[in-house]
């Protein structure tokens, strides 16, 4: 199965979960509180944790058309009427910030990376190092932004939310024609509830990912809650990942579907738990204790009292529990030959007690 490493973490079947903690805009643009993040999402048992590099003027344009309104300047949505630039005026993380929190991040054991979200940002996370990059939902048909992306040849997660198959098979063709050979796709679920519905999730597409383009699998949620996530963990996820923050009471943009440390906490628990119970393939007993019922299979026996050189024959041996004797795939061949001795009922047969020079045709 395909597997991928970053920061010198295996990625893929066979090894743990890798949870991401998403900071977005929790940080209400208060660096202390991005701090808090990151120790926070370590704490909490997070394998990473994920910034966004973009700013307002990398995003879009001031304008106050129409179209550059959420929803359209006139109609409610879900950032209520926001105009673009506006909002990511609001929402942006400081650049200056960045490395800063990967020197934090790498002092404290957790592996920090980021969102680029135009082709200034992924020159800028280059200068910092990071050990891969991850492809928002919104920009994985962002064809020249994956191209830029796949010339550092780097890892990359990329969501696809919003992406139908055809615009996946064209992202997924652009990243490995540019070179990315370690490469992860995220089911996304990007209904951006409090009261996520299970109707939506779709977790099943997860699997298929994973077998239609040969790579890593996993999910990204934007939804509250912890349940979806353990789910996709069952469904087949190598890569969760998750909006947290401090406290929901704080508000902000993502505060709603964002989750918060104990949660985050009890969420990788559960991960953990779920793991051990999906455990590794195996075929045949699993413990010392279901070996000792393996007893209870069938084998061949010899049923009734038996004189040497007689013939073995559906009478006098049979295929019975326990396992004690021959295989019963040596049933058929058995038949035919002479016994080497006497043999008493209830004797488990074995190839000692069968003189294999006297086969009856």
């Amino acid at each position: 199965m395909k597997e991928i490493t970053i920061a010198k973490r295996k990625i893929g079947v066979g090894h743990p979960t890798f949870v991401i903690a998403e900071v977005s805009c929790n940080h209400h643009q208060k660096y202390e509180e991005s701090v808090a993040l990151v120790k926070a999402a370590k704490k909490a048992g997070a394998d990473a944790v994920k910034l966004q590099t973009y700013t307002a003027d990398t995003m879009t344009i001031d304008s106050d058309k129409k179209w550059f309104y959420i929803g359209g300047k006139d109609t409610p949505g879900s950032w209520k009427k926001s105009n673009l630039h506006a909002l990511y005026e609001t929402a942006y993380t400081p650049w200056e910030w960045q490395p800063k929190l990967k020197q934090l991040a790498d002092k404290i054991g957790i592996t920090l990376f980021s969102t680029p979200f135009d082709e200034t940002a992924v020159d800028f996370l280059e200068k910092m190092n990071v050990p891969c990059f991850k492809v928002a939902s919104y920009e994985s048909t962002h064809i020249p932004l994956l191209k830029k992306i796949a010339r550092t040849g780097k890892p990359v997660i990329m969501s696809i939310g919003f992406a139908d198959l055809a615009e996946v098979e064209l992202s997924v063709k652009t990243l490995r024609d540019g070179g990315v050979k370690d490469l992860a796709i995220l089911h996304c679920v990007t209904t951006y509830t409090d009261n996520p519905q299970a109707r939506y999730m779709n977790l099943n597409t997860i699997r298929d990912v994973a077998e239609r383009f040969g790579v890593v699998s996993g999910f990204s949620d934007n939804n509250a809650g912890i349940d979806q996530v353990v789910d996709a963990v069952v469904a087949g996820a190598n890569i969760v990942e998750k909006h947290l923050i401090l406290d929901r009471a704080l508000g902000g943009h993502d505060a709603r579907f964002s989750i918060e440390p104990q949660e985050f906490k009890e969420m990788v628990r559960r991960i953990r738990e779920k793991e051990k119970i999906l455990g590794k393939v195996h075929y045949g007993p699993s413990c010392e204790e279901e070996k000792n019922y393996k007893y209870l299979r069938r084998s061949i026996f010899v049923v009734r009292d038996m004189k040497k050189g007689e013939k073995f024959n559906r009478k006098n041996v049979r295929v019975i529990r326990p396992a004690a004797g021959l295989e019963s795939k040596y049933f058929e061949e058995v038949l035919g030959y002479r016994a080497k001795a006497d043999i008493e009922r209830g004797t488990p047969l074995s190839w000692e007690l069968v003189d294999k020079k006297s086969k009856v045709v």
